[in-house]
């Protein structure tokens, strides 16, 4: 299982969902992705974007305007 960090910060709608689309297309299932972002919104995308690609969404937490998501590739 293999485990990738983007740096998202400053990027704004759909930015960093296009870039975790990009890394999911190259991650085998069960790898672990990790993304930083500043845009406030991307906390509902993760999560509507994680039910349609039938990803896990492990974590997601918001610390100093930074939200940090850690999402499992599915099936």
């Amino acid at each position: 299982m293999a485990e990738y960090t983007i740096n998202a910060r400053g990027l704004q709608c759909p930015g960093p969902i296009m870039r975790l689309f990009t890394q999911m297309k190259t991650a085998e299932p069960g790898d672990l992705v990790t993304i930083e972002v500043t845009d406030m919104g991307f906390k509902s995308d993760i999560e509507a974007w994680c039910r349609k690609t039938k990803n896990a969404l492990v974590s997601l937490a918001e610390q100093g305007g930074v939200i940090t998501a850690q999402v499992r590739k599915g099936a």
